[in-house]
């Protein structure tokens, strides 16, 4: 479908966008997401019908902006929150000549690498809601679409909603960038895992992680982290802590909030023993899904990290 020839069509009717190709149907949804019950009381709205004043993108792109809906696509919204980080990678991805305020058509597009090519995926703006509560991912601004309409993007392309329920962080990785994506398992680390993780940051790579649980998806454990789950690493950084250094690791839930209750967390006594300036640095606290925690914490409790960069 030709982004730039459909939207010209519909201004120039005076028609808003409806995409046969994926319709606002459930379809579209996938058999098996829902019970059917609730598969037919889906209904779809457009941005414009939710809000006065909808917009793509409000005051950038952030992770922060993306909190996960109903469905399991943790393992798509970790890389996309690692995506944020890299702007070199985001332009693909979200083209910039769109948006609510000029040649709104309820129509709009976006890029994901498949088989050795960026493959344009075009949309219309109606999203699934249940119950008047978000099935897609949905904005932490509740005035900001570009997570909902990309994600809605990607299950086009994946085929439905439902194939999104469940994935492989590495997939989704290399479809948001084209890149090549090594993992290591954390139940036997490399040696120099601290380095590792220390050059990914600085290489501007897209790094993820994810806990191990295929029985027991998406239970909380008692110290915060959930099992079966994809993240965002977002940092990785040596500070002095003491008398000595300290490796610590960044990371973010893309539920959007959930964050480790052990050593490091936003509130541990670990803090106190930092500069106040490298504190104010660091620590943001506030539960928005983002915490730090050492190395030997992140080898304990996670299973794989995922690094994904544009070269090998």
């Amino acid at each position: 479908q030709d982004f730039k020839h459909l939207r010209s069509l519909c201004l120039s009717q005076g028609l808003l966008f409806e995409d046969a190709t994926f319709p606002a149907h459930i379809s579209s949804i996938g058999p098996n997401l829902l019970p059917e019950d609730k598969l037919w009381r889906i209904q779809w709205k457009r941005p414009t019908e939710l809000q006065r004043n909808p917009y793509l993108i409000m005051d950038g792109v952030s992770r922060f902006d993306i909190m996960q809906g109903e469905i399991g696509s943790c393992w798509l919204l970790a890389a996309l929150g690692s995506l944020t980080l890299q702007k070199q990678f985001l332009e693909n991805v979200l083209p910039k000549d769109q948006g609510f305020q000029d040649d709104y058509a309820g129509i709009f597009h976006f890029r994901f690498w498949q088989y050795g090519d960026w493959v344009d995926v075009v949309i219309d703006d109606k999203l699934p809601f249940l119950n008047g509560r978000y099935l897609s991912v949905h904005p932490r601004t509740s005035n900001e679409f570009w997570p909902s309409l990309l994600e809605k993007a990607y299950a086009k392309l994946r085929g439905s909603y439902q194939n999104l329920h469940g994935g492989y962080l590495s997939d989704a990785l290399v479809d948001l960038t084209g890149g090549v994506q090594v993992q290591f398992s954390l139940k036997d680390p490399p040696p120099d895992l601290e380095e590792i993780l220390k050059a990914a940051d600085k290489s501007q790579c897209l790094i993820g992680c994810s806990t191990s649980g295929q029985l027991r998806r998406n239970i909380e454990l008692r110290n915060g982290i959930v099992q079966g789950h994809a993240y965002t690493v977002t940092g990785a950084v040596k500070i002095r802590y003491k008398n000595g250094w300290k490796h610590i690791i960044r990371i973010w839930n893309p539920w959007g909030y959930g964050e480790w209750k052990g050593p490091w967390s936003d509130n541990s006594p670990q803090w106190d023993h930092v500069e106040p300036k490298f504190r104010e640095a660091l620590l943001r606290n506030k539960d928005d899904g983002e915490f730090w925690m050492s190395c030997k914490n992140f080898q304990e409790q996670f299973s794989w990290l995922h690094i994904c960069n544009s070269t090998p």
